[in-house]
């Protein structure tokens, strides 16, 4: 769904689907395409009716591969690199009519049902790299010294010694 100029907009979608006989030509270019290394077939939100928001917007299975369709790496994402993210040009790729996910339109309610769940799953990958960048920082205090003393004793950079473990949770400092 993300696009350079969109973000995450799902009902500002800049890729096109033309309508073509029985199917449709897609062309524009997703970004931070989660998978997209390893996906062999990918759901993309294209407007099929440009200029009327969400209500022209519709959803399209293609498979990895197809003619037309181009993967290229994505920068670094620093702390989710798991995610095997992918930049996806779309140039002409014919899609049969049976590749759209529910009707003409559709595309934005889908993408709104896929961004609920999608949140959840960021959020929960922010906090997950908050609390390791905290054990990391935490250890980092305990174990740098200057003028024989651990960094975390000065008051500028002081932690809970007395509460901190490793495994434990925080109760706060």
């Amino acid at each position: 769904m993300s696009e350079p100029d969109a973000g995450t907009d799902a009902a500002n979608q800049h890729t096109t689907a033309t309508p073509d006989g029985p199917g449709y030509h897609l062309n524009g270019r997703k970004v931070w395409v989660a998978n997209g290394e390893v996906a062999d077939l990918l759901l993309v939100f294209a407007a099929t009716e440009p200029g009327i928001g969400g209500r022209g917007v519709s959803a399209f299975l293609v498979p990895s591969g197809t003619a037309g369709s181009r993967a290229e790496t994505t920068a670094s994402s620093l702390a989710v690199r798991g995610l095997g993210c992918r930049d996806i040009d779309l140039d002409d790729v014919r899609v049969d009519a049976d590749a759209m996910r529910g009707a003409a339109g559709d595309g934005f309610r889908i993408a709104m049902w896929a961004l609920d769940g999608g949140r959840v799953a960021i959020a929960a990958q922010a906090l997950g790299i908050g609390h390791a960048a905290f054990d990391e920082a935490l250890l980092h205090a305990k174990r740098r010294q200057t003028f024989g003393r651990p960094i975390g004793r000065y008051q500028a950079v002081s932690v809970c010694w007395s509460t901190w473990r490793p495994t434990s949770r925080r109760r706060g400092c």
